[in-house]
């Protein structure tokens, strides 16, 4: 009794399917050189420019809130009541853990950034952290812009 054909190739690639694979590979890794060295599908973005900066000292206060001020006008721009404004109050507490621990002064202010595509970012020039809020939600990234000047300063 012969076996089923089926049966007679179990184990074995037929060479054709062997040379379609590596065909196929050749092709995608010529396509994907053609297309990264002519740019093509590629599509390039201008970096965004800041349009609006604010230079801000964060203090503690006794009661447990923390005032944010304008570093260069010494400005009262927010004050962050104990249990309010969480996300404010966690990221700067980041920041400020993240400079303590490093053993950098807090004098420097932290600058909070406007960019002309609608991005908000926080910068610390010290540790060289930043955060951009667009990735945190509409909520959070509210939080932060609501203390940005509406003078339009740039840095």
């Amino acid at each position: 009794m012969d076996p089923h054909p089926l049966a007679r190739s179990a184990g074995r690639t037929s060479r054709a399917l062997v040379v379609g694979v590596g065909l196929l590979v050749g092709f995608v890794v010529a396509a994907v050189t053609v297309g990264r060295v002519e740019s093509v599908g590629l599509t390039r973005m201008e970096p965004a420019r800041p349009v609006q900066s604010l230079a801000l000292r964060v203090d503690d206060a006794a009661d447990g809130s923390i005032t944010l001020r304008d570093a260069e006008r010494g400005d009262l721009v927010a004050t962050v009541r104990p249990g309010a404004d969480n996300f404010i109050r966690a990221t700067l507490r980041g920041f400020a853990q993240g400079r303590l621990r490093a053993g950098l002064s807090r004098e420097v202010p932290f600058r909070l950034t406007r960019f002309d595509d609608g991005s908000l970012r926080l910068d610390d020039a010290l540790t060289g952290r930043s955060v951009d809020f667009g990735a945190f939600g509409p909520s959070n990234f509210a939080a932060f812009a609501r203390l940005m000047p509406n003078d339009g300063t740039v840095p």
